[in-house]
């Protein structure tokens, strides 16, 4: 079987990218398209997109639907690279069951995507991780004589009911080992995501085996730069270096993919001053996605992410998928109005060749379904 021997991770943005449906729930070919497009700016956005991930409503969508969803990722970052700049297309294989699980591997290898992502917590009908990962993942890598780079994918707040929350990092640890297993997402809270840092030194030494941080924002807490006894400000280059984490994978980038890889940037570079630029701008962008109903809040962030790329031109279709939280009419209008007031507070504090913009080129045309 030929494995990802020579396969390094890429560094920086990864966007799990919306999945751009009509009123019927049918995938928009086109617009699909040009939201990827859009995500990956030209080389100032995603140097990753992750297709049929948790921003993609994986769990609200069929396999053929998923797998639609991977064909066209492959296609367009296949096609970007070609052009000049380096896209890789990760493709979230993760189904409700084993079954649609393995399907979707299936799938995935016969397009060639350029890696995996599977979350193993969410398949309702797998009771052994290590056993699936290893056996049955590995039992379709053997019969098609290729593996892919497999990266696991860490999120409790989409684990299967009745499951742990949370994967063991001693079973990280071990599946770190397959020669195809070669990364982590994790999606939690800074001691969550430290645990995973911690145990970084156990994670198999004979190829990279990076950690991406699913809850962005940590980024500016975890690479800030510290002041010593004596006054001296500690050198973050350094503490990038040292840490295993490598990039991460931000659902609010669909809208905010050049301000996120600028962010990621600073971050990595320790750069105090745009650093607090971003980080406020960056929270900005996430408090305009809560909505009063009731005596509570709700966020609504799949559908705010549809209603700014339309707000913006890049999308016709801002529906979401049924059983994703939608707007009501006087929400989806305060949001255009929250929207268009936030892109011109933001271009007046953050650095203008850094601000999202729609490409030119526009992907729209007949045969938009399918």
């Amino acid at each position: 079987m030929n494995t990802p021997n020579d396969y390094t991770p890429r560094t920086g943005l990864s966007i799990p990218i919306i999945t751009v449906l009509d009123r019927e729930g049918r995938v928009l070919a086109d617009e699909q398209r040009a939201a990827i497009h859009f995500a990956v700016q030209q080389g100032r956005g995603a140097d990753i997109i992750f297709a049929a991930g948790t921003n993609g409503e994986w769990n609200r969508l069929d396999n053929p639907r998923r797998q639609r969803v991977f064909e066209l990722a492959v296609e367009e970052c296949r096609r970007i690279t070609a052009s000049g700049t380096p896209v890789e297309a990760w493709l979230g294989i993760t189904g409700h069951t084993r079954a649609e699980t393995l399907e979707n591997l299936e799938r995935a290898i016969e397009l060639g995507g350029d890696a995996l992502v599977v979350a193993p917590l969410s398949i309702t009908d797998v009771s052994n991780v290590s056993e699936f990962v290893t056996r049955d993942m590995g039992a379709v890598f053997e019969r098609h004589a290729r593996a892919l780079p497999v990266f696991l994918y860490e999120n409790a707040d989409i684990a299967a009911p009745g499951k742990p929350f949370h994967l063991d990092t001693r079973e990280v640890s071990e599946l770190s080992r397959l020669e195809y297993v070669r990364g982590i997402k994790v999606t939690a809270e800074r001691e969550l995501l430290d645990s995973f840092i911690a145990a970084a030194p156990s994670f198999n030494s004979r190829h990279p085996f990076p950690i991406y941080a699913g809850n962005a924002h940590l980024i500016f807490d975890l690479f800030a730069p510290m002041s010593g006894l004596l006054g001296r400000v500690h050198d973050p280059s350094h503490r990038h270096r040292e840490l295993p984490l490598r990039g991460i994978v931000c659902g609010p980038a669909n809208m905010s993919p050049r301000e996120w890889k600028r962010a990621w940037e600073v971050a990595a570079a320790g750069e105090r001053a745009l650093m607090e630029r971003y980080r406020d701008v960056l929270q900005w962008y996430a408090d305009i996605c809560f909505f009063r109903r009731g005596a509570g809040e709700v966020s609504l962030s799949i559908a705010c992410l549809k209603a700014a790329m339309a707000e913006m031109g890049v999308i016709t279709s801002d529906a979401v998928a049924r059983g994703t939280p939608a707007f009501d009419p006087d929400e989806r209008r305060e949001f255009g109005r929250r929207f268009a007031a936030l892109r011109e507070r933001a271009a007046a504090i953050l650095e203008p060749e850094w601000i999202s913009a729609p490409l030119e080129h526009r992907w729209r045309g007949a045969g938009q379904h399918g």
